[in-house]
C-alpha cells in the first residue's frame, strides 16, 4: 500500500513538474510549518525528496503570538526560509507586509478543531452544543493552544456558548508545545485544538470534533517568501503538497481537503 501510494504521488509530481517546467534540480529547501499542517506535511515530505532529489530542512513554529518560534517573528528576524505553511489569514497578512511573494499563496486544507481527554479516561458528550457546554461546566481544568483555535476559544467559542465566566477561571492557553501533552501528564482533564495536532500526541484519547454549530474550521495555506534561495523547487513542494494525490494522506492526519 505505501509502495503503491509512493509511485502515485511521484507520478503525479513528475507530471506537476513537467507541467510548470521545474527544472530537476538538488536544493536544501527551508521550510517553515506551523502545527496543523505539520502531520501531512511530514507524511509527504518523503515522496517528495525521494523524487526530485532535494531535501527539506523544516523548522516548526506556530503561525502566530508573541513567541520568538512564531513564523512571523522568525522571518522578522532574518531567519531563512523558502517556504511557510501556516493559516490563512496569517499567511495573508505577511503578504500584505510585503514578507512573502504575492501570488505564490497556495491552499492546502482546511482544519476543525476537536477535543481530547486523557488515555482511559472517561469520554464526554460533545455530540451537541449543549452536551459540549455541560462538558466544558462539568471539566476541572481545561487548555487550548495559543494559535488559531485557542484564540476563537478563548474569544468566541466561550461567549457562544454563554459560559465565559464559569469556565474563564478554570481555563488556559498552553504556549508552544501541544495541547494533548499537557492532557497526557494530567495536568488539564480537557484539550482543545485542531484535529491534526492531537491524533498524533501520544498518552490522550480523541472524543470528537467539535460540533458544526460551535466550529471554526481554519484554513492551511503556503506561499514562498520574499528572498527564498530556491523558489522554483519551492514552488515545485506548494504544487506537490495540494495536488489531488496528496488529498488522501491529508484526510488521514484529521485534516479537511480543500472541495474543488
Amino acid at each position: 500500500m505505501k509502495a503503491t501510494l509512493f509511485r502515485f504521488l511521484a507520478f503525479s509530481f513528475i507530471s506537476i513538474s513537467a507541467a510548470s517546467g521545474v527544472t530537476a534540480r538538488a536544493a536544501e529547501l527551508h521550510v517553515m510549518t506551523s502545527g496543523g499542517f505539520t502531520a501531512a506535511y511530514k507524511a509527504l515530505g518523503p515522496a517528495f525528496t525521494g523524487k526530485t532529489g532535494n531535501t527539506l530542512d523544516t523548522i516548526l513554529g506556530p503561525s502566530m503570538g508573541q513567541s520568538p518560534q512564531a513564523i512571523p517573528n522568525r522571518l522578522a528576524h532574518g531567519e531563512p526560509a523558502d517556504v511557510v505553511i501556516m493559516v490563512g489569514y496569517a499567511l495573508d497578512a505577511l503578504i500584505k507586509e510585503g514578507k512573502v511573494i504575492p501570488g505564490s499563496r497556495v491552499e492546502l486544507a482546511d482544519s476543525r478543531i476537536g477535543m481530547v481527554v486523557r488515555a482511559g479516561a472517561p469520554k464526554p458528550d460533545i455530540a451537541t452544543v449543549d452536551a459540549l457546554r455541560q462538558a466544558l461546566l462539568h471539566a476541572k481544568s481545561i487548555a487550548y493552544s495559543d494559535s488559531a483555535s485557542g484564540v476563537y476559544i478563548q474569544n468566541e467559542m466561550f461567549r457562544k456558548l454563554g459560559i465565559e465566566d464559569q469556565v474563564g477561571p478554570k481555563a488556559k492557553m498552553i504556549p508552544r508545545i501541544p495541547v494533548a501533552s499537557v492532557v497526557a501528564n494530567g495536568e488539564y482533564e480537557l484539550g482543545f485544538q485542531q484535529v491534526a495536532e492531537l491524533l498524533p500526541v501520544p498518552g490522550v484519547d480523541f472524543v470528537g470534533k467539535v460540533p458544526e454549530e460551535m466550529q471554526s474550521v481554519t484554513r492551511y495555506a503556503a506561499g514562498i517568501p520574499v528572498g527564498a534561495q530556491h523558489p522554483d523547487e519551492a514552488r515545485a513542494l506548494l504544487q506537490f503538497l495540494a495536488s489531488p494525490a496528496a488529498q488522501p494522506t491529508v484526510r488521514k492526519t484529521g485534516l479537511d481537503p480543500i472541495a474543488p
